[in-house]
């Protein structure tokens, strides 16, 4: 997140992506300023659909968003969380194929789109760029096959741990040290862990009751980290 002045949050801008802006020669540098527009997203809003042509690649400068795919019965899987910096929507830019998952709002935000048109000039230019992008991209992956096995094969409880631990990985806690700087829908939770709404609710119910959690709407505290991550590991 950008850097405050005087308490008052500075407008992120591209140069706010580390791993393109940095990367960059002087020369690139000015050609991306001039070539990109910043869009600001409310709570909620869909930055783009399955189905859809991506048009170019997608920086998350500030806020939190949701990747998710809906499955059967209409039930959506939240497949991947993203906070800033970070890209998303990128596999389907890089394949030439159409989004395979929607992206959904969950915190206001700040996406940078750079044209696909742009980025392929500057990925031919500059291959430490196109590394990048491979690196990013062999992370992720690594991170969804880890995933795919163990919302498979872990129990509820296992299942829930597991994203909570992710959640904080992922977004860290506030200023409490306990409390995860996220805060999603039970639904949300439940569709992050594989599990029905349902489900998510009693699971939540017995951490709480086993002082692992303490819970209030959608404010979750993680009151003995050791715990969680025990139950994570056993599944």
């Amino acid at each position: 997140m950008p850097a405050k002045k005087n308490n008052t949050p500075v407008e992120p801008t591209i140069k706010d992506i580390p791993k393109l802006y940095n990367i960059l020669t002087d020369e690139e540098k000015e050609y991306l300023l001039d070539n990109h527009t910043t869009i600001h997203y409310k709570k909620n809003d869909i930055i783009y659909q399955e189905g859809e042509k991506p048009t170019g690649l997608l920086c998350l400068g500030e806020g939190k968003v949701k990747i998710f795919k809906e499955g059967v019965s209409r039930r959506d899987q939240i497949i991947r969380m993203a906070t800033a910096p970070d890209f998303i929507g990128y596999r389907a830019l890089f394949a030439e194929e159409m989004h395979i998952a929607s992206s959904e709002v969950i915190e206001p935000s700040t996406i940078f789109h750079v044209p696909k048109k742009v980025i392929y000039n500057l990925m031919k230019t500059n291959p430490a760029l196109s590394m990048a992008f491979i690196k990013s991209f062999a992370s992720e992956l690594g991170f969804a096959r880890y995933r795919t096995v163990t919302l498979t094969q872990k129990h509820i409880r296992g299942r829930l741990a597991e994203s909570l631990c992710v959640l904080k990985d992922i977004y860290g806690f506030e200023e409490d040290q306990q409390t995860l700087a996220v805060y999603l829908s039970r639904e949300d939770l439940a569709n992050f862990s594989n599990m029905t709404t349902s489900n998510a609710i009693r699971t939540l119910s017995s951490f709480v009751n086993e002082k692992v959690l303490a819970v209030n709407g959608r404010v979750i505290k993680i009151l003995d980290s050791d715990t969680l991550h025990r139950i994570s590991r056993l599944g």
